[in-house]
């Protein structure tokens, strides 16, 4: 290369250089509400933020929106918003709720430039929820039969409202949404199912035929570490002590006997649900509906009477939903520890399909881990939740549902802060143990799974 050409060189590139800084310092027009905020918020943000919902302000027009402009621009920059706590390096869900970096962008640009409104007719057209629920019209809205009372302060024991659904065919649930009649006072909600009394019948029931001696006996769908499920709903860890155990409160509301599996429920920040296609979870003919109701007295005396809307599909779907769940009733959080371990591990002694984990603790909770360890030894982290918030109790949705093989172990582990500087611990100079109160605790994970369809013998075997 001449000098020439090596002068002609270094000017191209110093001008290449002075067109890059002139771009990075005008990045061009300051976004608008209308064309480039409008569309994220209606993506992201507006199932929650609009009217009659939980979040605090709407969001649905620039007029609702520019007051909190610089508000919601700070909690994006910081991921606070959208609420979302799963570690990115383990696993993939198919409701993640998080912006693009392009999206964070727009929206500090759009603060910084003095939040526009922008032209009315780049304005796009708002989402339309179906009398105020999320997924859609539902087939059928379940209420509640009365407006349950709730004082102003004291305790509450778990309450178990029945509603009446009683369908003379099976019916398959392709979507649910839970809707409180009062949010404020409603800490959670599990929706089991209950079948009808058996009708009277003359013939005594049949007694299973005795085993034949030496035969095995089959195993359970799940084996949990620690023993049997004791009452305070121990399943994954060391058996609880008989005298630490939480006495049975007075309710006017006690559980009904025959309560089946849960078909769903209510957290903080998790209040619907949709089964993908071909997917459904089945709500058995003539079956009520019971709603385990965990209510909390907020220093006014209020009322619920919730509601539960239901989509149904068309017919028996090609893979039916189950649920289980994975419990350490045992737990025991020393006061003043800042960052205490509890376990608790299942083997799974099916072929299943894991689509779904929805980790729960209570306000000391502070991270979640789960890990597969598989027949070969192989070991698999599928969700990791390093900072868990009690606000908002994400159901982690896999975007490939998991192929779990039979003799699988799945552990989990959950942290909690009982120190004084979780501001959020009611008493830090106590011990704390599993209860159903908030200011106790949990530590509870529900899963969503199928089970693997059995194989078909092959040639030679008999059936």
């Amino acid at each position: 290369m001449t000098i020439k050409q090596a002068v002609a060189v270094l000017a191209v590139l110093a001008g290449a250089s002075s067109a890059s800084a002139q771009t990075a310092a005008a990045p061009g027009p300051v976004p608008t509400f209308s064309k480039d905020i409008a569309p994220i918020f209606f993506a992201n943000c507006t199932s929650c933020h609009r009217p009659g919902e939980i979040a605090p302000m709407s969001l649905l027009t620039y007029k609702d929106a520019r007051p909190w402009a610089r508000s919601i621009a700070s909690k994006v920059a910081d991921g606070v918003m959208p609420p979302w706590h799963a570690d990115p390096a383990h696993g993939s869900f198919s409701n993640a709720r998080r912006l693009t970096a392009a999206e964070k962008t727009i929206i500090a640009r759009w603060t910084s430039g003095g939040a526009p409104e922008g032209k009315a007719a780049d304005l796009p057209a708002a989402p339309v929820y179906s009398d105020g629920w999320n997924i859609g019209q539902p087939d059928v809205v379940l209420s509640m039969q009365e407006d349950y009372p709730i004082p102003a302060t004291g305790t509450v024991p778990y309450q178990y409202l029945e509603i009446p659904a009683n369908f003379p065919e099976d019916r398959w649930i392709q979507a649910w949404e839970i809707k409180p009649g009062d949010r404020t006072a409603v800490h959670h909600i599990i929706v089991s199912t209950k079948a009808p009394p058996a009708p009277p019948t003359a013939q005594p029931p049949q007694a299973r035929p005795p085993a034949a001696p030496g035969a095995p006996r089959p195993l359970p769908l799940f084996s949990f570490a620690g023993g049997t499920e004791i009452p305070a709903g121990q399943t994954g860890g060391e058996p609880l002590p008989a005298d630490k155990r939480p006495a049975v409160s007075p309710n006017d509301r006690p559980r009904p006997r025959g309560t089946g599996p849960s078909i769903g429920g209510y957290v903080p920040g998790n209040s619907i649900r949709r089964f993908p296609e071909g997917m459904a979870m089945r709500l058995p003919a003539g079956h009520s509906l019971v709603l385990q109701m965990h209510y909390t007295p907020m220093g006014k005396a209020t009322t619920d009477r919730t509601k539960i809307a239901l989509k149904f599909a068309p017919g028996p779907p090609k893979t039916a939903l189950l649920t289980a769940s994975l419990i350490n009733g045992g737990l025991l959080i020393p006061a003043r520890t800042a960052n205490h371990q509890v376990d608790a591990e299942m083997t799974i002694n099916r072929d299943i399909t894991l689509y779904s984990m929805v980790p729960h603790t209570h306000v000391r909770g502070i991270r979640w881990h789960y890990e597969m360890v598989y027949p070969d030894g192989r070991k698999e982290v599928i969700l990791s939740v390093p900072k868990y918030d009690f606000n908002w109790q994400h159901e982690y949705v896999f975007k490939d549902p998991l192929k779990i093989p039979a003799g699988t172990k799945l552990q989990a582990k959950a942290w909690y802060d009982n120190s004084a500087a979780n501001k959020s611990n009611p008493d830090p100079t106590k011990d704390v143990r599993w209860g159903d109160q908030t200011w106790e605790e949990m530590m509870y994970t529900s899963l969503t799974f199928s089970l693997a369809p059995p194989t078909a013998p092959t040639a030679g075997q008999q059936r």
